[in-house]
């Protein structure tokens, strides 16, 4: 088996190996995976996190023996959690603007190592501060991009394990495979703050998915990130005069 860590702050998974294809996630610095198929200048990924395949180009990240893997899996990690956090290689002095969700693995002070490089934050790094729908709010306005998971461009479903992550919780990537998981909520009005909705369409698949803030309100990744009305047909936006999606369920994690 083959393994690699990405080290660079923003990293496309896509769908099939070229540049034209969709773009189905993205890895952030410090995530970690399997290489499952080697192709000519291309790799085909299953990310360590949340079991997600797609293709990366061979040169945006590093290979991992065994031995290194491990050990990089065995060391405590720090999420970033700052919209973009700036650290540089101590062989050179280049720097790397990370985005919030990046792994620092066995950060020690201000330095840790991936891989053989050896890397510096650039100011002092403080623990995160915030809670759950605080940090939500951080996404306030974040234009809406397929497959994003940063507060440069984000979908629903990344929005909400984006959020989940800062909590130490690791949800699945798409939607649907989030509605699989935590424990159903029977009735809107019995939700609380951080609850996740779900939404289906008219073929009854889950589609899409929002954070509640209360039993009346919603924050969620469609078009930009923001905050609307919801009731027990679905989503109203204030923005288009109209429901814009149906409710399925709610489920509850915490």
């Amino acid at each position: 088996m083959q393994y690699g860590l990405i080290n660079l702050a923003i990293v496309p998974l896509r769908e099939k190996p070229a540049h034209s294809s969709q773009l189905v996630s993205q890895l952030l610095f410090g995530e970690g995976f399997t290489i499952l198929e080697v192709e000519t200048n291309w790799l085909k990924i299953k990310t360590e996190s949340d079991s997600y395949e797609g293709y990366i180009q061979t040169i945006q990240s590093v290979l991992a023996d065994e031995n290194t893997y491990k050990k990089y899996l065995q060391q405590p990690v720090q999420l970033t959690y700052n919209p973009v956090t700036v650290i540089s290689k101590k062989n050179d002095d280049s720097l790397l603007y990370l985005p919030a969700g990046s792994r620092l693995s066995g950060l020690e002070g201000n330095e840790f190592t991936l891989g053989s490089v050896e890397y510096q934050l650039q100011s002092e790094f403080q623990p995160k501060k915030y809670g759950l729908i605080d940090f939500a709010k951080t996404y306030l306005n974040v234009p809406y991009l397929w497959g994003g998971r940063t507060h440069f461009g984000i979908d629903c479903s990344g929005f909400a394990q984006a959020v989940y992550l800062q909590s130490s919780l690791q949800l699945k990537r798409d939607a649907w495979q989030q509605a699989e998981q935590g424990n159903t909520v029977d009735f809107l009005q019995a939700s609380k703050p951080g609850d996740l909705a779900f939404f289906d369409n008219e073929a009854g698949k889950i589609v899409h998915v929002g954070i509640m803030l209360n039993n009346e309100q919603i924050i969620h990744a469609s078009g930009y990130v923001k905050i609307d009305r919801i009731d027990n047909q679905g989503i109203y936006s204030a923005d288009q005069k109209k429901y814009t999606h149906q409710l399925r369920i709610i489920k509850r994690f915490f």
